[in-house]
């Protein structure tokens, strides 16, 4: 009885099993961290070309004069039919509208349009425009951009701007 106790036989095949198992683990672990950092470097790289997007569409309305900063009447109408674009907290039923000139329209005039990114990816730019005013009761414009992913409508923004404009802007 005493040698079979002292016989480790099937020990090694054991150990190497226990081994292995605990091996598996740290290797299941690294990849999970690999995985949730390229997704973080995805998120991360969509967000800083939204808010690069967002500015350069900020940037024509800096570009143009305080009467022209307003969205085109028809390109409003057919925004108001899209609950992602009236469902904003930026959102007015009182947003500046007029009729801009030129085919096609101006990008700084229309409501929402989508486009390519430089990284390849469809964006979808929302533009708000509403009156503001200050304490001096005097007359401001406000734009907002709001930048989503075109493929991912609803959730958070990827990037939101805002600006406000007065009448000395322009000439």
């Amino acid at each position: 009885m005493l040698s079979r106790a002292r016989n480790q036989e099937g020990f090694g095949l054991i150990e190497l099993l226990m081994a292995m198992t605990m091996l598996n683990i740290g290797i299941l672990a690294l990849v999970a961290a690999f995985q949730s950092g390229a997704f973080a470097l995805q998120r991360a790289s969509k967000t800083s070309t939204a808010a690069a997007i967002a500015d350069i569409q900020m940037e024509r309305f800096r570009a143009t004069t305080y009467t022209s900063i307003a969205l085109d009447s028809a390109s409003f109408t057919s925004a108001q039919a899209n609950t992602v674009y009236t469902g904003d907290v930026a959102y007015s039923a009182g947003e500046l509208t007029q009729t801009c000139a030129g085919s096609p329209l101006p990008q700084e005039c229309q409501a929402m349009r989508t486009l390519s990114g430089p990284d390849g990816k469809k964006y979808r730019i929302d533009t708000y425009v509403i009156n503001d005013t200050v304490a001096s009761a005097r007359l401001l414009k406000r734009v907002t951009i709001v930048v989503r992913d075109a493929n991912k409508l609803t959730g958070n923004p990827l990037a939101r701007i805002a600006s406000t404009f007065d009448q000395a802007t322009g000439s």
